[in-house]
């Protein structure tokens, strides 16, 4: 069913408010024209909050949200609007001045942080708990990457998703096609005890966002030129006629803070998409707000099992880290990035494009 929310040109109408309650219940939300709005104003869980540009159903997320290709998008206003969202639900600073990425232990990591925090203005809030911030800024690398990376159709056509996978959605790494072969597996292991206790569960992977693209029909791969028919072609993933599933076009594991295993969690989770795959190897990475260059170093300089670290904030992070005078702290940092292992997060939709 779809559901047209349309105002009577007076404005402050409510439609950003009755949008947020029909979206619970929604797949998609659209904003299909026009430019930025004077704010549909939210209030959740999370806050308060008046949104120009993104759609109203950003909080939930089961929800696909979509900005239309016939809306007059301001690039600064969005990029200001995801980090507003960003300060108000995960990068906050509790009343004793540490913000929610600081390791409380290190004074280091405070410091830093809190360089960061004051570039960006966080608000002030009690600070959240880990697992909390962790999932809101998965949402939001989803978010922004739903807003950014299919307007670059001129670099990178085609049917693009982004979803938030996790191990509750209905879509698995074997729903893609590299890794079909997986759910054979688990059919497998699921009546076979001995090989199951052998095999282990290491195999199954559950990234935290993924970017996959859709087959393509006959008629699109032949819109310039012939080049498929009934006599050729007939095992490629990219042709829907194949009958294949969609294919996996990006991996993005969302870690605010590299502490304690979270590293290792993401290096294997990304030797297992490399080695259990069949075909082409989707873009592996890693997004952070990590504060310290040391723990960023820990999966950063790596040998190749991830394509690259993108952090939050990468510009605050730089000047809050010079602020610091700490010497190994600041070469460290101007190691990774010039040896391009840690990039921006503005870098990663052009990144993916590739």
């Amino acid at each position: 069913m779809v559901k047209a929310i349309v105002g009577a040109n007076w404005g402050d109408e409510g439609k950003g408010k009755i949008t947020d309650m029909f979206a619970e219940q929604a797949d998609v939300v659209i904003r299909f024209q026009g430019g930025a709005n004077a704010g549909h104003t939210i209030i959740n869980d999370y806050g308060r909050f008046a949104l120009h540009t993104l759609p109203s159903g950003v909080f939930y997320p089961n929800i696909t949200n979509i900005i239309g290709n016939g809306v007059a998008l301001d690039i600064r206003k969005l990029v200001a609007e995801l980090q507003m969202l960003l300060d108000g639900g995960v990068l906050t600073v509790d009343k004793n001045g540490i913000p929610s990425n600081a390791d409380s232990s290190s004074r280091l990591s405070k410091e830093i942080a809190k360089g960061i925090a004051d570039q960006l203005m966080a608000e002030g809030h009690e600070k959240a708990l880990g697992q909390t911030s962790g999932a809101k800024f998965e949402q939001i690398n989803m978010e922004f990457l739903a807003a950014t990376f299919p307007k670059l159709q001129n670099v990178r056509p085609g049917k693009w998703h982004i979803v938030k996978l996790g191990n509750r959605n209905a879509i698995k790494t074997s729903s893609f096609c590299q890794y079909e072969h997986l759910d054979y597996l688990a059919q497998l292991l699921a009546v076979d005890s001995k090989l199951a206790a052998s095999m282990g569960n290491d195999y199954m992977v559950a990234p935290d966002v993924v970017v996959y693209r859709e087959p393509l029909t006959d008629e699109e791969l032949n819109s310039q030129v012939v080049i498929v028919d009934n006599s050729v072609a007939m095992q490629t993933d990219i042709r829907a006629k194949n009958g294949g599933l969609p294919i996996l076009h990006a991996s993005i594991s969302a870690k605010w803070t590299m502490r304690s295993d979270r590293a290792q969690n993401s290096r294997t989770e990304a030797l297992n998409l490399i080695r259990n795959r069949k075909g082409h190897l989707p873009h592996i990475v890693v997004v952070t707000g990590e504060p310290l260059p040391s723990r960023l170093a820990s999966l950063a300089l790596g040998t190749g099992d991830i394509d690259c670290m993108y952090h939050f904030a990468l510009y605050e992070l730089v000047k809050a880290v010079k602020d610091t005078g700490a010497e190994d702290s600041i070469e460290m940092l101007n190691a990774l990035i010039e040896g391009k292992r840690l990039k921006d997060i503005s870098d990663l939709p052009l990144d993916l494009s590739v």
